[in-house]
């Protein structure tokens, strides 16, 4: 089932142990190679603390919260090694440009899906100008259609067909 960021953004992070809130999920920590959710930042309900909410630790995602088992399942940053390349690339999808392989400027990521069982995301909506789109509408691109994340931009398939090397187009007939 594929979610909104509203969905695992700005949410209680619940405790089955304590039946409670232990913390709200304040950002997700996306890694930049697989476009994969690696974990959260989560305020601490109790100390305020800021520390991380790891993927594999959460049991379900529900309308009400993020579900985890217990509160030890949060740690410190400096406690997480294996995640530690992906902390300090600071990876944030909201706001990206996007544009095509050919250059074109599709727009702003301004949301994305998820797919609830292995958090990756599976679609990004890029947002037009509203000098270029009097609509306001948004585009969608599947996961698919993503040839190059950077820093600064993810880089998209052209939208039109290419035609093999030496084909002929010919004009339709009347």
């Amino acid at each position: 089932m594929l979610k909104l960021s509203e969905a695992i953004l700005n949410k209680p992070v619940l405790s089955l142990r304590t039946g409670g809130p232990i913390g709200t999920a304040t950002k997700v920590i996306f890694n930049p190679n697989n476009l994969k959710v690696e974990g959260w930042y989560v305020t601490d309900k109790f100390d305020n603390t800021q520390l991380i909410l790891v993927a594999n630790e959460v049991r379900e995602i529900i309308e009400p919260g993020i579900v985890v088992n217990d509160h030890e399942v949060l740690s410190p940053a400096e406690d997480l090694v294996r995640l530690k390349p992906i902390l300090e690339l600071n990876f944030e999808i909201i706001g990206k440009s996007v544009a095509t392989e050919s250059g074109k400027k599709l727009g702003k990521v301004s949301d994305y899906a998820i797919e609830s069982s292995g958090l990756m995301v599976k679609k990004i909506y890029a947002s037009q100008p509203l000098v270029k789109n009097l609509t306001g509408g948004t585009l969608s691109i599947d996961r698919t259609q993503i040839i190059e994340i950077t820093n600064r931009r993810i880089v998209v398939e052209d939208t039109t067909e290419k035609l093999p090397a030496g084909a002929v187009i010919s004009s339709p007939a009347t």
